[in-house]
C-alpha cells in the first residue's frame, strides 16, 4: 500500500536536513499518516483507511461520504 492519505492525497514531501554548520542533506518529510476505522452511516458498516492527522479532523466536519466523493473513493471496497 503506498503512504498516502486516501482522502486527501497527502504524501512524503522531499526536503533538506541542515545541521548546525548548515551541511545539506536529502530526507523526507513523510505525512502524519493513520489507520482509521471510520462508521459509514449509508453502508451501515465500519470503513478502514489511511488517513492523514489533517484529514481526520477535516471529516469530522465535512463527513465521509462527502469527503469521499470530492477525491471519487469508492467506499464499497474499502
Amino acid at each position: 500500500m503506498a503512504r498516502h492519505c486516501q482522502l486527501t492525497g497527502k504524501k512524503a514531501n522531499n526536503a533538506f536536513s541542515i545541521s548546525h554548520s548548515h551541511r545539506r542533506t536529502k530526507r523526507l518529510q513523510e505525512a502524519n499518516l493513520q489507520e482509521k476505522r471510520v462508521w459509514w452511516p449509508q453502508g451501515k458498516r465500519w470503513v478502514k483507511l489511511r488517513l492523514s492527522t489533517k484529514a481526520i479532523k477535516t471529516l469530522q466536519t465535512k463527513g465521509l461520504e462527502a469527503m469521499a466523493k470530492e477525491v471519487g473513493l469508492n467506499l464499497n471496497k474499502c
